[in-house]
C-alpha cells in the first residue's frame, strides 16, 4: 500500500489546535494496513443523512450482509435505515418496559457475531419503575423484518441506586464475548466508591459469554481478570470508571477504546486493557480528584483528556476505518455533547497520542454509529443523523 506521510512535529496543549499541512493521502487499498495516520488533522465534513427520529441514543449495523443500519431511539424503540430511508416500522419496540427520561432509556442494541444465522441481539435499558439496568436477549421473526418483543430473555439486571450514569454501551469484541459499560451509579463524586470496589458490577467494564452456562443465563469468559479472586465480581473486565457512555473496539487491531464522562473539569479517552483500573474517583483524567495529591500507584491513565473550557460531556466514537475519507483512516472520532466539537486522536511513531480538534458543530451529539463498510455516523439527540465524509 502507498500513502503520504507528512513529517511534522504537532504540539498539542489541551483546547490548542497545531500541527501541519493537509496534503491528501493517497487512496488506502486497504484501512487496516494503516499504522500510522498519514494526516495530523483530516478535513471531514458531515451530512445529513436523515431527521425526524425521536431522541436517537445510538447507530450500528447487524454484520448480516444487508444494507440496513439500525437507529435506538432512547425511548424505547429501535429503527430501520435503509438507502437513507427511515423506515415507518419499528425494528423493535419496548417502550411498555422502559423507563425514559434524563440519562435513562433504550441506550444501544448488539447483534449477536452470527446474527444472520441466529436472529439474535441484545439490548441495554432502563426498567420502568425502578431504574435498574437490564441487559436482555430478543430474537427476530422468521423474515427478520420485526422483533418479537416476547422474545426478552433478560441475561443481567443491575440496580442503579440514583438516576444517572447507567452507562449503557454493549458491544461484542473480536472474540466474540459481549462487553457492558457500568457507570459508578450516580449523584456526584461516586458517594459509594463504586468505581474501587470490585464486589460491584457498578463503574466497570463487564465481559459475558451470552450463551447460558450452569444453570445462569449468561457464562464468565475463564480468563476474565478478577475470575475466583475473593471479593472481586467474575464479570469485570476493567474498572474505575465514571461513566463509559460509549466504547468501541477497533474493527482492524481490536484495541478497545472508552469514552469516561468526567466530573468537574476534566472529560478523557482511555485504552482499555484486561484488568485495567482507570482511576475515578481517585482521579478525573490525569488529575488528583478533589485533592491536589492522591495515590495513584496502579492507576490507568487516559490517552488523551481536554478541560471542561471545551466541554463537559465526551461521546466517544470509533477508528475510521472506512475508504471515503482516506486522511481519516487510523484515528479515533470523539466529540463532545455540550459543546458539538468533534476530535480525532491518533498515536504517532512514537506512540504518543495527540488529538486535534475536526470541526465545531451545533449538534448535541449523543453518540457516534459505524456502518459495514466502516463509515462513521453522527448523532444528533435532536433528531439527526449524519454522515462523516470528506469535503
Amino acid at each position: 500500500m502507498s500513502s503520504v506521510r507528512t513529517l511534522c512535529i504537532a504540539v498539542l496543549l489541551v483546547g490548542v489546535l497545531t500541527g501541519c499541512g493537509t496534503e491528501l493521502a493517497a487512496q488506502v487499498d486497504d484501512p487496516c494496513d494503516v499504522v500510522t495516520p498519514s494526516v495530523a488533522q483530516p478535513e471531514i465534513e458531515l451530512v445529513q443523512t436523515t431527521d425526524g427520529l425521536d431522541t436517537p441514543a445510538y447507530l450500528t449495523h447487524a454484520g448480516d450482509g444487508s444494507d440496513r443500519l439500525f437507529v435506538v431511539e432512547q425511548p424505547g424503540v429501535i429503527r430501520v435505515l435503509a438507502n437513507e430511508q427511515l423506515r415507518s416500522t419499528p425494528f423493535l419496540d419496548i417502550r411498555d418496559r422502559v423507563g425514559f427520561g434524563g440519562e435513562r432509556g433504550l441506550l444501544s442494541v448488539a447483534f449477536h457475531p452470527r446474527f444472520a444465522e441466529t436472529g439474535r441481539l441484545y439490548v441495554n435499558y432502563t426498567r420502568a419503575g425502578d431504574g435498574a439496568t437490564v441487559v436482555s436477549e430478543f430474537h427476530v421473526n422468521d423474515d427478520g423484518s420485526r422483533v418479537d418483543p416476547d422474545s426478552e430473555r433478560v441475561l443481567l439486571t443491575v440496580d442503579q441506586p440514583f438516576s444517572n450514569h447507567n452507562g449503557g454501551q454493549l458491544q461484542f469484541g473480536p472474540d466474540d464475548y459481549l462487553y457492558v459499560g457500568m457507570g459508578d451509579g450516580g449523584a456526584g463524586g461516586d458517594p459509594r466508591n463504586n468505581g474501587q470496589d470490585l464486589g460491584t458490577l457498578l463503574g466497570a467494564l463487564l465481559r459475558i459469554d451470552v450463551e447460558p452456562q450452569n444453570g445462569q443465563p449468561y457464562g464468565i469468559p475463564s480468563d476474565n481478570p478478577f475470575v475466583g479472586q475473593a471479593d472481586a465480581r467474575d464479570e469485570i473486565f476493567a474498572y474505575g470508571l465514571r461513566n463509559p457512555w460509549r466504547f468501541s473496539f477497533d474493527s482492524c487491531t481490536g484495541d478497545l477504546f472508552a469514552a469516561d464522562v468526567g466530573q468537574n473539569e476534566w472529560e478523557e479517552v482511555d485504552l482499555v486493557e484486561k484488568g485495567g483500573n482507570y482511576g475515578w474517583n481517585v482521579m478525573e483524567g490525569n488529575h488528583c480528584f478533589r485533592t491536589a495529591d492522591c495515590d495513584t500507584r496502579g492507576l490507568e491513565r487516559p490517552i488523551v483528556e481536554y478541560s471542561h473550557d471545551l466541554g463537559c460531556s465526551i461521546t466517544g466514537g470509533y477508528v475510521y476505518r472506512g475508504s471515503d475519507v482516506p486522511d481519516l483512516v487510523g484515528h479515533y472520532l470523539f466529540a463532545d455533547f455540550c459543546s458539538g466539537r468533534v476530535w480525532s486522536a491518533f498515536q504517532n511513531d512514537s506512540g504518543e497520542w495527540t488529538m486535534n480538534q475536526l470541526t465545531d458543530t451545533d449538534l448535541r451529539i449523543s453518540s457516534f454509529g459505524e456502518g459495514p463498510d466502516g463509515e462513521l455516523y453522527v448523532i444528533d439527540i435532536g433528531g439527526g443523523v449524519y454522515q462523516v465524509t470528506r469535503p
